[in-house]
Formats: C-alpha cells, sequence, structure tokens
C-alpha cells in the first residue's frame, strides 16, 4: 500500500486530537472517519492504525494529568480500575478477534453503528449535570462494573479507540467519580485494555501494513498528542453546551459516510 503523505497526517492528528482534548478524550473516535474517508484506507487497517496512534496518545495523557489529578489519587481508586479491567481486557480480546473475522463491509457498518452510539453518549451522558452517586452498591457494582467493563471492551477494539467517551460516562454515573478523576481512570483502564487489544491485532496479517505506513503512523501520533495537549489548554474557552452537540453532529455524519463507504 502507497504510504500516506506524512505532513497531512500530521495536520489531521492536531485538529482531531484539539477536539478530543477539549472534552478530555483522545480523539479517536474523530480519527478513523478520517483514515477510512480521506486517506482510504480500508476497515481493519484502519482500526488498527488508530488502536496504534491512540496507544501513543493514552499513554502521553496521563502525565498530561498529573498535576491536575496526582498519581496517588488514581491509585487510591485501584478497586474501581480492576473491577473494569476485569471485563475490559476479555472484551478487548473478542472484540479484536472479532473485527479480524469481519467482512470489510460489515465492519464498516459496525463501525457506523458504534459511531453513532458515541454521538449518543456524548450528549446525554458526557455533560456537566451528573451528580457523583455510586448506581449499585457491594456485590452488584462489581457485576455491572465486570459486564460495562466488557462492553466497553469490545466497543474500543472494534474501533480502535481508547473507549474514554465510554468510559468517562460509565465512571461518574456508575461509580460516582468526580468527572476529572473519571478522566485520569479512564486512562489508567484504557491502556492496559488497549495493550490487550494490540496484541491480539498482532496475530492477524494485517498487522504488517503499520511497518509500511511507519511515517505515516508517526506522524498522526506526534500530531495527536500536540492537539491533545492543545485542547486541554483550550479546556472551558467553549461551552459544552454547545462542543458537545456539535462534535456529536460531526460524529452521525461520519457515520452516514463511513456506512456507505466502498
Amino acid at each position: 500500500m502507497v504510504e500516506r503523505h506524512a505532513f497531512g497526517a500530521f495536520i489531521v492528528g492536531t485538529g482531531v486530537g484539539s477536539l478530543g482534548g477539549l472534552i478530555g478524550l483522545g480523539g479517536a473516535e474523530f480519527r478513523l472517519p478520517f483514515l477510512i474517508g480521506l486517506f482510504r484506507f480500508a476497515a481493519l487497517e484502519a482500526v488498527i492504525l488508530n488502536k496504534a496512534t491512540s496507544l501513543v496518545v493514552v499513554a502521553s495523557a496521563l502525565p498530561f494529568r498529573a498535576a491536575t489529578v496526582p498519581f496517588g489519587d488514581v491509585a487510591a481508586n485501584w478497586p474501581t480500575i480492576v473491577n473494569l479491567l476485569a471485563g475490559s481486557l476479555v472484551g478487548a480480546w473478542f472484540g479484536a478477534g472479532w473485527a479480524t473475522r469481519l467482512k470489510s463491509g460489515t465492519l464498516y457498518k459496525v463501525i457506523a453503528a458504534l459511531l453513532l452510539l458515541i454521538a449518543v453518549v456524548l450528549v446525554f451522558g458526557h455533560g456537566p449535570g451528573t451528580t457523583a452517586h455510586a448506581l449499585f452498591e457491594g456485590t452488584a457494582l462489581v457485576a455491572v462494573g465486570i459486564i460495562a467493563g466488557f462492553v466497553i471492551g469490545v466497543v474500543a477494539s472494534l474501533l480502535g479507540v481508547a473507549g474514554g467517551e465510554l468510559l468517562i460516562p460509565t465512571l461518574v454515573l456508575l461509580f460516582g467519580a468526580d468527572v476529572k478523576l473519571a478522566g485520569s481512570l479512564s486512562l489508567a483502564v484504557s491502556l492496559p485494555t488497549m495493550l490487550v487489544g494490540f496484541t491480539r491485532y498482532s496475530r492477524d496479517q494485517s498487522f504488517a501494513f503499520l511497518g509500511r505506513n511507519r511515517s505515516f503512523l508517526l506522524f498522526m501520533a506526534a500530531g495527536s498528542i500536540l492537539g491533545t495537549f492543545i485542547g486541554g489548554r483550550l479546556l472551558g474557552s467553549v461551552p459544552e453546551q454547545i462542543l458537545l452537540p456539535l462534535l456529536a453532529a460531526i460524529l452521525v455524519i461520519s457515520a452516514y459516510k463511513v456506512w456507505h463507504h466502498k
């Protein structure tokens, strides 16, 4: 496959990372439609490339957030992290396996449907009006947390995303975490979950194309990290009442284009 233009990858990575940084995400859900529509990667290749880029972004995001949310605060919530990981690690493995076996046409439609799901979550599950009260306690919370983690792990692997767009609302609504802490806890869950999915993808022959597009990957990852940093600095400059519906609309349009992608 012909290697894509590195400069274009950097520009898209920076722009998408800035959008994600504004709402505390890595931006992978917005990056994927560009990989498919603009750069013309096949569905599975786009997912694997998105996963590789997201892995770099998530690994760099934790130290970026350490000034606001210290590592000690994250470590103090290890039971919540372990609870979600118990489901997400298994879900990531199965999700990656399913993605490698799906036909391209089917995978495009699955991706489109999940983009629509994320658009709904952004509007209804990521708003500022949520209260910090756990919905369940004891064994019930552990069971629901494992199920939620499994679903998030599957979605993260199928799209090649970190899963923060689903993890953050889950941590706030299900576990009653503060939204700033939820962002860092989300990264702590995402990193090992993504590593499991990435390991599973590495067993498929499609994984070899990363080596042929190494420059594209490096430039997009660098742009994404820069964009995430810029978006974090701009946090609060755009009201969520405007930003979230706008980003949701972008995802809906992207889902439509991916669904009809040939």
